[in-house]
């Protein structure tokens, strides 16, 4: 009867998996599915030609210097009317 019950955990111990050994395997495997993932995607990438990239900065500086000029216009208007506000509510300094 003893031996039988030791027989019993002997194969319970065996068919039980090393945990340890499985999440170092799977971290392994994960980390290789990804950079296997990264390799495929770093292949789709197409750098721009010259005449692109020359194309786009200029319509991001003229775009910001647009904006710019918006928010000088927007700054200076509400600064006056504060200011026309101010001086009616308090007087001249």
């Amino acid at each position: 009867m003893a031996k039988t019950a030791l027989v019993a955990e002997d194969k319970q111990k065996d068919t039980k998996p090393n945990t340890l050994v499985q999440q170092t395997t799977s971290s392994i495997e994960r980390a290789r599915t990804f950079l296997g993932d990264v390799r495929n995607e770093m292949r789709k990438v197409v750098t721009p030609s010259r005449k692109e990239v020359q194309a786009t900065t200029t319509v991001v500086l003229v775009t910001v210097f647009i904006f710019a000029a918006y928010f000088w216009v927007v700054d200076t208007v509400f600064t006056f009317g504060l200011n026309r506000l101010l001086t009616k509510l308090v007087g001249p300094q």
